[in-house]
């Protein structure tokens, strides 16, 4: 053993041998120390740390060792114990260590080189007294606050580690209580601090005004702002606390942390009596301001030149803004000396929004949203008729409906708005379209992966630039043609500029009105195609293609209404499909995939000039279109005229477009096969051809996709060959297989052939979703498909074995319902066995057999139910099993499917004729299990359907359709119990504290009682399991927010609505145009 005698260290008869744990401490912290060596440590440690009475040795070890390591070890135990144990110790033993670690934290805070020099040793003995008050005060402490604030008036030291103190417990109240404490116990610590706050808040002003020692001012101005959001008012307004912070900002050693309890003030929402105080408190910030940082500094050069201490002070500075504008702008709207003062601010919020520092920028940004909003809905646009009818008067003329009021507060934002869409034009953040950037080299290249931040801030800054458009088209237009205007005359012209601008122009799309629109749009398309042409450098040429492609595809209503724009953007975007600079080939694939979406009638009726229809041309020469394109692009392709054709109404002239369609691909399939039957199987094998079958199986798939039937007829076309080259690729994997083992499912030539194999079941499945006759699925395809693709399914072995058959016949169930009823027995003995013996060895392999496995259960059960009534016992507990397997993933997508799938199941066997037997065999298993899942801390985001399904056993539980007794009838006898509802009360609450030793029977039988009484109202149930949650002590020192996702997303759904009802907010890709 590594460290002879560490085993008595567990003798709790023996003193303590601290030498010899500090001597494992270090061997186990020491960098490069020996692997063996500090393995043993850890086994040593580990054994410490889970004997329950190791806390009784925390002083020996605080007291008596010099080692950091082993002090923080130390106060780890003690932590654990308070944590989850604290209310099973003996009052004795609880006022034991209440007495050490207070005077623990005198000794260590009193001497103030110590207090300095072990700074995170006495933080973490601070977070520990913390954890006991959690437990004891107000109940059991009742002296804490007076006897807190006594000990700070001995010494400066100490009072500072008080304020420390105070202001980590108001942030365990107040900021991170959420999931962590019972709603009872975070309404009495609440109403304690408030109680108790008069003590504090006069040893705040006592060290405020009489200390004049500069940390101990800083930690007393940070615990002010910790606690600022929840005090009492009075406090603020009616004290000198205010006029303190007012003379302590513009001093460069405390403005920082003033600033910041100044921004939590001027947050706050509160009754009118206290209006003067707030114009009082900015009017003096904004004076003071201006001598700390003059209005003529550049602000984004100064913070990018500034120290940490300036930088955060511009930071604080757009918080402070933000905060108080966001609460109380309109006290300052009401006198011209108020206002004079208000635009100063909005000025300054504007210099700061042009700070490269991205945390910075969205703090302006979120109120610069919130702004536009607000005025916007004052000025009456937001009320106006519903047909689109805007008011576009110039600001002096009122218009907008609004009445005075609003015309008269745009008119005074009406500056400060024009330079707002300066800044918005300037910094447009990239839409997800845009598919060419900038690299770090200033290359241009294709962008490779998608920044979600960047994404989240074109929202934001997309709909801000939309509400401005809103409020004054004629600037915004302005504003945005001027700028073009200087790229084609190069004072202006650098990619960057060019990029944000026509980042902007793309969106604000529906917001102006229809003639308005036209004009802007042909002088700004116009533009663009003229740089286009003068412009040389295939750089140039590609950044000013992704614009031209982006801002086109914005605005499919403008393409609608003029054919000759549409024909030339058309025509340019195939011209830009031979350009093949990385990236630009894609963009207009996609383009023109949401061109063809938005204006698919215009290509396929005669146009006014045209001598015939669009398509007809396109037909034509698409060989010659797409002849530089990339397989995946000419995928995009024929989707895009899929659409066209699809919006043909005469159906021989649809069936002709699409033969003409499907020809090239055609041509070359109708060889492979013509060359397969002359020379036989061989001819199919080499990679070349395996690669050409995958891509025409591919572009099938892409056409099908948006013809939807007119897709039958190709299909039927193709059907029997595409069946003939999935049997053949299957025997000659198999063979493979067969010959080389398991490992030749790997090799490149099996993995291309399973490629084509996927490709068609993908082919089929789309065709099944997009076929609208049930009957000709079931008839043709079902059949033929029986053994080729399910009897081969199961003679595969589990690599070979392809995840598209599961969704395949999760999506025929899905199309023909119940008329597969009779088919399930035998997919259920292809796949079920055989696929759970693949997904239930571990959670990790085969993660797509997973959840289409699942999808494919829940469609029989949602569709053919009455199928697992045939199935044997057996056979069921291996569905329920699998059931319990899901939703016991880590995976969130899987574990959701199988417990919507149990939610379903559940509930169709209670109205069912079997509920009797499914309950007997199931329901206290399933009861087991949803609590493990529930409480076990990996799951939390499935609380609402674990909470709807426990509602759901527990209302069964109670209902008249379970009528047999869900307890051991041989044990306890047919009255063993009054009914089910009291069986399964007891149940549950051994269950509880079996599994949780802290709970005890009657705090158990209260919360099961508790679900049972609140069953009938999900709100409440939901609050008593989070109540129940926070008891068992699983939801500790973790983040919560999963518990509360339901209420947050009805929320952001509600707001979503009222913004998308106003004009341009939908992005044009969102909006059903219908046919035009």
């Amino acid at each position: 053993m590594a460290f002879p005698g560490a085993h008595t260290l567990l003798d709790y008869n023996a003193p303590f041998d601290v030498p010899m744990l500090d001597q494992i401490i270090t061997a186990f912290y020491t960098p490069g120390a020996d692997p063996t060596m500090r393995s043993e440590a850890e086994k040593v440690m580990t054994s410490l740390q889970e004997h329950e009475m190791m806390w009784t040795r925390a002083d020996a070890i605080l007291e008596q060792s010099s080692n950091p390591n082993t002090k923080f070890f130390a106060l780890q135990v003690l932590e654990g114990v308070i944590k989850y144990r604290w209310n099973a110790l003996p009052d004795d033993q609880r006022e034991g260590i209440k007495n050490f670690i207070s005077n623990l934290i005198i000794k260590l805070s009193t001497d103030a080189v110590s207090f300095r020099r072990d700074r995170a040793f006495i933080n973490k003995v601070n977070a520990v007294l913390v954890q006991i008050l959690k437990h004891d005060w107000p109940v059991r402490w009742a002296s804490f606050v007076p006897d807190l604030v006594g000990a700070a008036k001995q010494s400066e030291s100490l009072c500072e580690n008080c304020m420390n103190i105070l202001r980590l417990l108001s942030e365990e109240v107040f900021d991170f209580s959420r999931g962590e404490l019972t709603q009872a116990k975070i309404t009495e610590l609440k109403n304690a601090l408030n109680t108790d706050f008069p003590l504090i808040h006069d040893l705040c002003e006592f060290v405020l005004t009489h200390s004049q020692k500069s940390e101990l001012i800083q930690k007393t101005l940070q615990t002010l702002h910790a606690f600022l959001s929840w005090i009492p008012l009075g406090y603020i307004f009616e004290s000198s606390l205010l006029d303190t912070l007012l003379k302590l900002s513009p001093n460069p050693e405390f403005r920082n942390v003033a600033l910041q309890c100044l921004g939590e003030i001027g947050g706050l929402a509160v009754e009118p009596k206290y209006d003067t105080h707030f114009v009082t408190l900015y009017v003096t910030v904004i004076t003071q301001l201006q001598t700390i940082l003059p209005r003529t500094v550049k602000i984004a050069e100064a913070y990018a030149n500034g120290s940490d201490d300036e930088q955060a002070y511009i930071q604080n500075l757009a918080i402070f803004l933000t905060q108080f504008f966001k609460h109380h702008i309109a006290l300052l709207e009401t006198t011209p000396e108020n206002q004079q003062h208000l635009l100063v601010g909005v000025e300054y919020l504007l210099n700061i929004s042009y700070t490269d520092e991205p945390e910075v920028f969205k703090v302006c940004l979120d109120y610069w949203h919130v702004l536009v909003c607000d005025l916007y809905q004052s000025n009456g646009d937001a009320n106006a008729g519903g047909g689109g009818e805007f008011s576009f008067a110039p600001a002096g003329n009122g218009g907008g409906g609004g009445g005075g009021g609003g015309s008269t507060r745009r008119m005074m934002y009406a500056g400060s708005m024009s330079q707002l869409r300066l800044l918005m034009v300037s910094r447009m953040a990239k839409p997800e379209e845009v598919l060419i950037v900038e690299d770090e080299n200033g290359n241009i290249v294709r962008e490779t992966l998608k920044d979600n931040d960047v994404l989240v801030q074109y929202k934001i800054m997309r709909e801000t630039l939309i509400y401005l458009a809103h409020l004054d088209h004629k600037d915004t237009e302005t504003q945005m043609l001027s700028k073009l205007s200087n790229q084609l005359n190069g004072k202006e012209y650098s990619w960057n500029v060019l990029n944000t601008l026509c980042w902007a122009i793309g969106s604000i799309s529906g917001s102006m009105a229809e003639d308005q629109e036209n004009r802007f749009l042909v002088t700004a398309i116009r533009d663009l195609l003229n740089l286009c042409e003068v412009t040389r450098g295939k750089d140039h040429k590609a950044v000013i293609a992704s614009n031209i492609m982006y801002v086109v595809g914005q605005y499919p209503r403008f393409l609608r209404l003029h054919w000759k724009f549409l024909k030339t953007v058309v025509n340019k975007l195939f011209e830009f499909m031979h350009e093949t600079h990385p990236g630009v080939q894609d963009m207009a694939c996609d383009t023109f995939l949401k061109i063809a979406i938005k204006c698919k009638r215009k290509f396929v009726i005669m146009q006014v000039g045209e001598h015939e229809p669009f398509v007809d041309e396109l037909l034509r020469s698409i060989g010659e279109t797409i002849r530089d394109l990339e397989p995946h692009q000419i995928h995009t392709f024929y989707e895009a005229v899929g659409h066209m054709i699809a919006s043909e109404v005469n159906p021989a002239k649809r069936e002709e477009y699409v033969q003409r369609l499907m020809d090239p691909p055609n041509q070359t399939w109708n060889a492979i096969m013509a060359t397969a039957k002359a020379q036989g199987a061989d001819s199919l094998k080499p990679q070349e051809v395996i690669k050409n079958l995958g891509n025409i199986l591919k572009t099938n798939t892409s056409a099908c996709v948006s013809l939807g039937q007119p897709f039958q007829n190709q299909m039927s076309s193709i059907f029997a060959d595409v069946l003939n080259v999935y049997k053949l690729y299957s025997e000659l994997i198999s063979q493979s297989i067969a010959e080389g083992g398991p490992y030749a499912s790997r090799t490149s030539l099996v993995k291309a052939m399973r490629t084509v194999k996927r490709e068609v079941l993908r082919l089929v499945e789309t065709f099944v979703e997009r076929c609208e006759d049930p009957h000709l699925v079931a008839q043709q395809l079902v059949p033929p498909m029986m053994d080729p693709v399910l009897g081969d399914y199961a003679r595969n072995v589990p690599d070979a074995r392809d995840a598209e058959v599961l969704s395949l016949y999760a999506a025929i169930i899905n199309k023909v319902e119940g008329a597969m009823i009779d088919e399930v027995p035998k997919i259920f003995e292809a796949v079920f066995e055989c696929t759970l013996q693949m997904i239930t060895v571990n959670f990790e392999d085969f993660p797509d057999h997973r959840l289409k496995f699942f999808s494919l259960l829940r469609a029989i059960t949602n569709h053919c139910f009455r199928a697992l009534f045939t199935l044997a016992p057996d056979q069921l507990k291996l569905v329920v099993d699998s059931i319990v397997w899901a939703f016991r993933h880590t995976e969130r997508n899987i574990a959701e499917t199988g417990l919507n799938l149990l939610l379903e199941m559940t509930k169709f066997f209670q109205v069912s004729e079997f509920c009797n037997q499914f309950h007997q065999s199931f329901y206290l298993s399933l009861i087991q299990e949803i609590f493990a899942v529930m409480t076990d801390g990996f799951h939390k985001p499935g609380f609402k359907l674990h909470a709807l399904l426990l509602q759901n056993l527990f209302t069964i539980a109670e209902s008249e359709s379970l009528s047999a007794p869900l307890w051991d009838v041989s044990a306890k006898g047919p009255g063993g119990y009054q009914n089910n509802a009291a069986f399964v009360k007891e149940h549950v609450s051994n269950l509880l504290t079996t599994s949780f030793p802290n709970m005890s029977i009657a705090e158990a039988t209260v919360l099961v009682q508790g679900m049972f009484d609140y069953k009938s109202d999900l709100t409440l149930f939901k609050n008593h399991l989070r109540d129940f949650l926070v008891q068992t002590k699983q939801f500790k020192t973790s983040d919560n927010s999963a518990m509360f996702a339901e209420e947050q997303a009805a929320r952001q759904s509600a707001e979503r609505a009222r913004v998308d009802a106003i004009p341009g907010m939908l992005p044009p890709n969102q909006i059903d145009m219908g046919d035009d």
